[in-house]
């Protein structure tokens, strides 16, 4: 069965069965998560059917962000996912189970599972890269605004004089996650993406400093300087 045909089935049952308050982890994600893993999986002999699969399940349990047990979400979504493929599509191979199962479990930053194969890691790098850019960016503030956290400490927004805290700021996420992001990459394609987002994500912070300071017509140098991706020079 092809690529096109399968995607269409699980498309088909997210909107049937698939509710979630969280716009960060809707349909439309799995399908950028999948878009970006097909371009990172040109070119190497990998499951695209398993690659595929992760893409549009891994976050079919995915708690929130404020959540004690948030950690086990990626574990939570792999069983999910195997009993839904097991109940309404029957005809999924079978043999396949183990891929998909890993790198869904894989994908996940607050996990810590070191994925294992190369389906796991295009799976984990395209769902970091969604982290990173101009929708990472519109993420963490969506995030912020569901969970009442202020977009970040007018006093201190650069957490210079305190310990950082995304779960008291949204702008901690960049420095606590986010600029992180890069080093964790898995593929090289992956790492190229991530740290061009991560320039963009920098700008947003330098830009912010200026305005911050009451000018609104540049970039803090300092700013630039102080995150700009390691091996990628702003």
């Amino acid at each position: 069965m092809h690529l096109t045909h399968w995607q269409q089935r699980f498309e088909h049952w997210f909107r049937q069965h698939y509710r979630h308050d969280d716009a960060a982890h809707d349909l439309a994600h799995f399908r950028r998560v999948w878009n970006t893993a097909r371009r990172l999986a040109e070119d190497e002999k990998v499951d695209e059917l398993a690659i595929l699969t992760a893409c549009y399940f891994h976050d079919i349990i995915s708690l929130a962000k404020n959540h004690p047990q948030r950690h086990q979400s990626s574990r939570l979504a792999a069983a999910k996912t195997q009993h839904i493929l097991a109940t309404d599509f029957a005809d999924f191979p079978a043999e396949r189970y183990a891929t998909v199962m890993h790198a869904i479990e894989a994908h996940s930053y607050s996990g810590g599972i070191t994925p294992q194969t190369s389906e796991a890691r295009i799976v984990q790098d395209a769902d970091r890269l969604e982290a990173l850019g101009a929708i990472g960016l519109a993420r963490v503030f969506a995030v912020a605004g569901a969970l009442s956290i202020p977009l970040f400490d007018a006093d201190d927004p650069f957490a210079d004089r305190r310990t950082l805290d995304d779960r008291a700021f949204a702008l901690d996420h960049f420095q606590s996650k986010l600029l992180r992001l890069p080093q964790t990459m898995q593929t090289a394609k992956g790492k190229a993406l991530a740290q061009e987002n991560a320039r963009f994500l920098v700008q947003f912070m330098a830009k912010l400093s200026a305005e911050l300071q009451g000018d609104g017509l540049a970039l803090d140098e300092c700013v630039l300087a102080r995150f700009a991706p390691k091996d990628s020079p702003l």
